[in-house]
């Protein structure tokens, strides 16, 4: 694998500035565990809970369409798809204001990039086990 480990990275490094910023938030507020009723806090931790849901099985399944020898253009145009959709997503949901068409985008993205991934992974399996 040469491609998903660099999306992989990046992926992570915008996990740890998710982190950074929630850290950030509950020294200021002075909450150590929950959002202690606080909107901004809140917000924070779903963002960040939201990459954390979602970034990890799509990572999962973009290795696995690799390892399937997928074309280079198929597997770089999903993990783009998974990078934008979860920085559109964390942009959106981070905005007090929020401009939900950031929020719709990021899912839109990243629900596709998980449906065309276990798409191909489906159909890979089928024809390698004779049923196309």
């Amino acid at each position: 694998m040469s491609i998903v480990p660099t999306y992989a990275a990046l992926l992570a490094l915008l996990f740890v500035a998710l982190s950074i910023r929630t850290l950030r938030l509950r020294r200021k507020l002075r909450i150590a565990i929950g959002d202690a009723g606080d909107a901004a806090m809140l917000r924070a931790m779903r963002v960040h809970a939201n990459f954390a849901e979602y970034a990890p099985l799509g990572v999962i399944l973009l290795s696995f369409v690799e390892l399937r020898n997928a074309p280079a253009a198929l597997v770089h145009g999903l993990c783009l798809c998974l990078l934008i959709g979860r920085s559109l997503h964390a942009f959106g949901v981070s905005r007090t204001n929020e401009d939900y068409r950031f929020r719709v985008a990021g899912m839109a993205l990243t629900f596709m990039t998980l449906i065309v991934s276990s798409a191909y992974l489906l159909i890979a399996f089928a024809r390698g086990h004779g049923a196309f």
